[in-house]
């Protein structure tokens, strides 16, 4: 069938989770218009860079590309000024603002959610208190219009998808609409499995207040057991100055070398509450057991005692009891196993799974 599709992306300024995503989404429609708030090309992968992106008025904002979040009140507006006439297909990937395009009445759209909007909802009181007092003064009265447009236009939407179980609960709390799951891809042949190990556990990810990352900085302190940290963010300086010497720093790292340091790793450790959390199974596509807090996406993804062990309290001592207990069982845990495992979040799955899901819905007419 051929389709006239446009895929909404929130904003284009890194290379995460959402953007894998919009990558596969890509490969799926290669001939799709892609429109998005903000426009760093330099910041995201060659396969995105190749495409044409359009941008709306945000872009043009002075100081867009690094400040682009105080620009969150106008883009509902932003949105509503994308003429999307013709598409018969329109994807939103949302995070941010991206679901409140005004698609044409017989098109379909498909939105598929990495999150409702954090800072709007469940986490709106952990932002607020790591902001300045300007925005701690201002967003409150903001936020409480943006909601009001945010669970409105999830009525223009015909069909969610979500990331997760998890974040299909919080879909289904705050838009009242139920969504499909499935799981981001993951490029899980792009990883391998090492024979050889090193001593050490890995905190892998951005350094900001709702990963967690104090926790493991408090346990492996106590613990005095190798723990290499890889990411940046606004906790790293707090987070330095409360390590001792057993725990390493080593910033950004590029993609090889972070697939080196999952492939050796003991064990990964993961103490935040992801919506889905892709780096545990990355770390599970290399072969490597994953310790995680019982919550959220890693719920979906690790197997107790299988493919990785839970604790269940986000306290130092409830993640240090975790690892011990990891380091009397640790002859449980077998990489092929954990690698198959992680097969099952492909890209290749991902793929077939959206094309089912979007086929059977405009074959059902609700485009």
């Amino acid at each position: 069938m051929n389709r006239k599709v446009a895929i909404i992306h929130y904003w284009l300024v890194n290379m995460r989770g959402g953007e894998r995503v919009l990558e596969a989404l890509c490969e799926l429609y290669p001939q799709a218009d892609i429109y998005t708030h903000v426009l760093d090309r330099r910041a995201i992968s060659s396969k995105l860079q190749r495409r044409r992106i359009r941008t709306t008025f945000i872009n043009r904002l002075p100081w867009a590309i690094k400040f682009y979040q105080l620009y969150l009140p106008l883009m509902p507006l932003a949105l509503e000024k994308l003429d999307l006439t013709g598409y018969d297909l329109v994807i939103s990937s949302e995070s941010g603002p991206a679901k409140g395009v005004i698609a044409a009445p017989d098109s379909l759209h498909v939105c598929y959610c990495h999150s409702p909007m954090r800072y709007l909802w469940d986490m709106h009181g952990d932002y607020l208190r790591s902001a300045g007092l300007p925005v701690r003064l201002l967003f409150p009265l903001l936020a409480h219009y943006l909601r009001i447009w945010d669970r409105h236009s999830a009525t223009g939407v015909d069909k969610f998808i979500a990331n997760s179980a998890f974040v299909a609960k919080r879909i289904r709390k705050y838009y009242r609409r139920e969504a499909e799951v499935i799981h981001p891809p993951v490029v899980v042949d792009e990883f391998y499995i090492s024979e050889q190990l090193d001593d050490y556990y890995l905190l892998l990810g951005q350094l900001v207040r709702y990963k967690r990352a104090d926790l493991a900085v408090e346990a492996f302190n106590r613990l005095d057991k190798p723990l290499l940290v890889v990411g940046e963010g606004e906790m790293l300086s707090k987070l330095k100055a409360m390590a001792n010497g057993n725990i390493r720093f080593l910033g950004k790292q590029p993609f090889e070398q972070i697939k080196y340091y999952l492939a050796h790793c003991q064990a990964l450790i993961f103490p935040g509450v992801e919506d889905f959390g892709i780096v545990p199974v990355e770390a599970m596509a290399s072969g490597r057991p994953v310790i995680a807090f019982a919550a959220g996406g890693a719920l979906e993804t690790v197997r107790d005692n299988e493919t990785g062990l839970f604790f269940t309290e986000q306290t130092p001592e409830s993640l240090i009891e975790a690892v011990e207990r990891f380091e009397r069982s640790r002859a449980r845990f077998h990489p092929a196993i954990i690698r198959r495992h992680a097969e099952g979040f492909s890209r290749e799955i991902f793929k077939r799974l959206i094309v089912e899901f979007i086929d059977s819905n405009q074959s059902d007419g609700l485009a």
